[in-house]
């Protein structure tokens, strides 16, 4: 059995101020630093084999927080920008309140979870997912069947779309489903990469 490992990142200075933070590599503040040690703590009794994060500071420093606490300090890590997260396009940087208040709470809910709602100069959770799932699929996937232990680090929506994949969860349902900041979800796969088990744990 090997198991698969998605943190989402720890709070940012953005997340605290309620905007839309993409692709603006964005630094955790020390709230979220400190959610990610209590994160490495929850998952240090786990032998991690490999570590993967995106191209975006807030997520390689929750990861870099997180194996402090890992038996295996010396991780190998991989970071792609197929991790990344969603490209929120022209509401970057905006504060989602403003945005409800705009376009009013139905349009807002359907740019913010939806499945296949374009926001203006940004991508679709299905963008994400056509440019995460190939990643898991070539580079992961691979490791676990190998009995690897892996620990993926990475962003609300990128972690969506993985969760999606493994979950087998509909375009409709998935719009109920959020990763709360620091938020492990476990799984346990066999040599044929089929899940077996999943736990999520929350701070």
């Amino acid at each position: 059995m090997a198991k698969l490992v998605l943190v989402r990142h720890g709070e940012s200075t953005w997340n605290k101020a309620g905007a839309w933070t993409g692709l603006t590599d964005i630094s955790l503040d020390e709230e979220g630093r400190a959610k990610a040690r209590q994160d490495g703590l929850l998952l240090n009794d786990i032998d991690f084999h490999m570590a993967y994060t995106s191209k975006l500071r807030r997520a390689r420093q929750s990861l870099e927080e997180i194996i402090k606490s890992l038996k295996n300090p010396n991780l190998p890590v991989m970071e792609d920008a197929a991790l990344n997260e969603r490209d929120y396009g022209d509401f970057t940087g905006k504060e989602k309140e403003e945005i409800k208040k705009e376009y009013g709470e139905e349009q807002f809910l359907k740019w913010r979870r939806g499945w296949d709602e374009k926001i203006p100069g940004g991508e679709t959770l299905k963008d994400v997912y056509n440019r995460v799932v190939p990643y898991l699929q070539n580079n992961i996937l691979p490791q676990l069947q190998n009995g690897k232990n892996v620990l993926v680090v990475a962003h609300g929506n990128s972690l969506r779309a993985l969760v999606k994949f493994l979950d087998n969860i509909s375009d409709e349902d998935i719009t109920r489903v959020e990763l709360e900041l620091g938020e492990i979800d476990i799984y346990q796969l066999d040599r044929n990469g089929k899940i077996v088990s999943k736990e999520i744990k929350r701070l």
